[in-house]
């Protein structure tokens, strides 16, 4: 009953400001399990200028994929991504669903100016203002996506082929003997979280760019491709 789940949990429906009001955020919540706590995240983060990909695991149970449709087609600018992955933690699927999250995102009616990614267990420390606020003071028209020259440590993740092993109920990445080619165009490799907060455009250059194009399909067999192809795109020069 969506009029009970917005007078219930006290969603807000309307921008508590002007300034929010024209500033528009994307997020990209990626979910599998715990509809309690998913609920909480998106209580806490929903605005109703802002616009919301959910991506549900695929091997998500039936029930828990009904749950968040029901809660989702209650709410305009909140949508569950076109294509889901199986995701396997570690593995190209992760990264593959943001990547889904962001093609239907470009395509929205809604003119966001940022995009955030999250998973189903974080929670906001912050209010929407606040994050606004923070961008625009340090990082207008920049991405927040740190990182450093791929370290000695983490150089296997990319330097042998890996794949993904999904089989009843059980999930995980290993890697093989193959060894893997240098990255394309010579990219130097970047480390980084695979969290972010990225503008719009550099959403628009990864869906388009040749040198985007290769480095995700270079990623594919790497181990954990999310904590390394966003920073290393951000790396490029210009």
């Amino acid at each position: 009953n969506c009029s009970m789940v917005l007078k219930t949990l006290h969603f807000i429906t309307r921008p508590l400001s002007d300034e929010e009001g024209n500033f528009s955020l994307a997020y990209i919540i990626t979910i599998h399990k715990e509809l309690e706590m998913f609920v909480k995240l998106l209580r806490a983060i929903y605005m109703p200028q802002n616009i919301y990909c959910i991506h549900v695991d695929e091997k998500s149970p039936k029930d828990y994929k009904a749950a968040v449709e029901n809660i989702v087609n209650c709410f305009e600018n909140i949508f569950i991504s076109s294509k889901r992955e199986s995701v396997v933690y570690a593995g190209f699927s992760r990264l593959q669903a943001d990547i889904n999250c962001m093609r239907d995102l470009v395509h929205s009616k809604i003119q966001w100016n940022y995009v955030i990614n999250l998973c189903g267990q974080d929670y906001p420390i912050k209010t929407n203002k606040d994050i606004i606020q923070y961008i625009k003071s340090k990082w207008n028209g920049k991405n927040m996506t740190p990182g450093v020259v791929q370290p000695l440590h983490m150089k296997h993740r990319t330097e042998v082929s890996y794949r993904e092993y999904v089989h009843s109920g059980m999930s995980y990445v290993y890697p093989t003997k193959n060894i893997k080619a240098k990255p394309p165009y010579n990219l130097t490799i970047y480390f980084g979280s695979a969290y972010y907060i990225l503008t719009k455009e550099f959403v628009e250059f990864i869906l388009t760019d040749a040198r985007a194009k290769d480095l995700l399909e270079w990623s594919r067999d790497t181990y954990s491709p999310d904590e390394h192809y966003w920073v290393t795109l951000n790396r490029l020069n210009g």
